[in-house]
């Protein structure tokens, strides 16, 4: 009887210990506080479903980095905890599995080349295959169909997501490569930051190993090229390339916004009758990630859902315009650690620096926005976008020797 009731008292010593972390663990999983906003605001109405019509334009949004958790932190400071965000009014949510061909935690590029491709390839690859062949984008095919086409980006535009919608290497890290390819893109709008690889290696914030000078050859291809807020807001271009800080946009003070070149590349792209594909990404969200920095990450989420907010009233007044919102992969393993007593602050704990493999969240409003519901692999959105446009042969991959 004496072992019983010392094998019972270990056992349950075990199990309390096991579900119980000590002190000192939660220690080094909390890595900052966040206070919780005492008003609720609801930034507009839950949105409903739409009658299925032809879709003349998609707004392709990606939150890089996003989580659930990096969402619902946002929506905690600045709404509140009966608030909604932008984000969440859009009436479907699907889930996405995201992992690459070569590991079951994906970077931006493979994570993007999913999306604008529809295939999977190795992590730091772009728009490429594993073989090294190219596969024709989604950006791609829409400029075939007539369509004008657009890139926004609070990175520089030469980074990941951006590119792996218009340009095909090998590397994401070759940078000044990947801008000359944008210059050949016939992208109409392309707005964010990396103004770096765009100027020779003696000028002033040049991060080229080379003279070579983007901004003429840009002039030559028939672009508008603006460098601050005031000229991109007056600029009445049909192409226009706004690079706005020689690397990635500041987070603080940031000029203009989002929300402000994503208002001015659908107006832009608006005026083409046969419509328009475009891609806007929150890129900082993912860097707050990395950092391990809650303010830098609910500050990155508000500054991506105000452009959401721009999109989906842009959405509302033009019927056949589809908009999904979602992320690449889930960065720091985000999650909601504890509260205190009045229910205002929260702990927010980290468990890595790098992207974990956690599913993330996709939205949609507009046309067959329903069919965007339940689990999906990355690859298969892609594949949805090309078969609700029409695009045939999707994926499309052409071998080398093409």
């Amino acid at each position: 009887m004496k072992n019983f009731y010392l094998l019972t008292l270990a056992f349950t010593l075990l199990i309390f210990g096991c579900n119980t972390p000590s002190s000192s663990e939660k220690d080094v999983l909390i890595t900052e506080q966040l206070v919780v906003a005492s008003e609720t605001t609801i930034k507009g109405q839950r949105l409903s479903l739409v009658a299925n019509q032809p879709i003349k334009n998609v707004i392709f949004m990606i939150g890089d980095g996003t989580g659930i958790a990096q969402l619902y932190s946002g929506q905690l400071q600045e709404v509140g905890p009966d608030g909604y965000l932008h984000a969440q009014r859009l009436p479907i949510t699907g889930i996405v599995k995201t992992h690459a061909q070569d590991d079951l935690i994906t970077d931006s590029a493979s994570g993007a080349t999913a999306f604008s491709c529809g295939i999977k390839t190795y992590n730091g690859v772009i728009a490429q295959d594993s073989e090294g062949n190219e596969c024709v984008t989604l950006m791609e095919l829409a400029q075939q169909a007539g369509m004008s086409t657009g890139l926004v980006a609070t990175s520089g535009v030469t980074h990941a997501t951006p590119a792996s919608f218009a340009t095909h290497i090998d590397s994401r890290n070759k940078y000044s490569e990947i801008a000359e390819q944008l210059v050949e893109s016939k992208v109409d709008i392309i707005l964010g930051g990396g103004l770096e690889y765009f100027i020779p290696s003696d000028s002033a914030g040049s991060n080229r190993d080379d003279q070579l000078n983007l901004l003429p050859s840009l002039t030559e291809q028939g672009y508008s090229v603006v460098l601050d807020r005031q000229a991109m807001m007056e600029e009445d271009s049909d192409q226009i390339v706004g690079l706005f800080s020689p690397s990635g946009m500041p987070s603080e003070n940031r000029i203009p916004s989002l929300a402000e070149m994503t208002g001015k590349a659908v107006e832009s792209l608006s005026s083409n009758d046969n419509g328009f594909f475009l891609m806007v990404e929150g890129s900082q969200i993912d860097w707050g990630g990395h950092a391990n920095e809650t303010p830098y990450v609910v500050r990155e989420v508000k500054d991506f859902d105000d452009a959401i907010g721009v999109v989906l009233t842009f959405a509302e007044q033009n019927p056949g315009t589809l908009v999904i919102v979602t992320a690449d992969h889930e960065t720091g393993g985000m999650t909601i650690n504890g509260v205190n007593q009045e229910n205002n602050v929260v702990d927010i704990a980290w468990t890595s620096t790098g992207h974990t493999g956690t599913p993330i969240p996709l939205m949609a409003y507009g046309p067959y926005a329903v069919e965007f519901s339940g689990w999906w692999d990355n690859t298969d959105i892609g594949k949805k976008v090309a078969d609700l446009l029409g695009f045939e042969n999707f994926p499309l991959i052409l071998s080398q020797e093409d």
